[in-house]
């Protein structure tokens, strides 16, 4: 279990720092960001949403406050990362393999998330005319 916790804090301590600077360096370095978009064929209005959520979601991870935007974070990362590698497979400009760590660091930081702290189980709502019912 010890080991379990070292992996899980180690990785996902590198996730969430790869994630927030890449954040920070779009708001700090916004025309570096821009040029870059710009050469994978991205639209550079998206720099400081994707901005704000590289920033946000390493909070949402590390905090744990919330299962559901724990598990949007992790979704959102391996989306980033596999969108990034594709953009960047097709550009054919070599810059794949931080792409590539992304996504395994990213799937082993979710994985013993779930060993260490449980599954997300989501809660389905329905409304009837007597009572209110919970599913999981």
């Amino acid at each position: 279990m010890k080991r379990d916790k070292v992996i899980y804090w180690l990785v996902t301590g590198i996730v969430s720092f790869l994630f927030a600077s890449g954040g920070l360096m779009y708001f700090l370095n916004y025309d570096y960001a821009h040029q870059f978009f710009i050469s994978l064929g991205f639209p550079t209005w998206i720099i400081y949403p994707l901005a704000v959520l590289k920033i946000l979601g390493p909070i949402a991870i590390l905090t744990k406050k919330s299962s559901f935007l724990k598990e949007l974070a992790y979704a959102g990362f391996l989306f980033d990362a596999v969108l990034a590698v594709s953009a960047h497979l097709i550009v054919g400009d070599g810059f794949i393999y931080h792409g590539f760590a992304a996504i395994i660091l990213t799937i082993v930081s979710w994985r013993y998330d779930r060993k260490l702290f449980g599954e997300y189980v989501q809660k389905i709502a329905t409304k009837s005319r007597n009572h209110d019912t919970i599913y999981s």
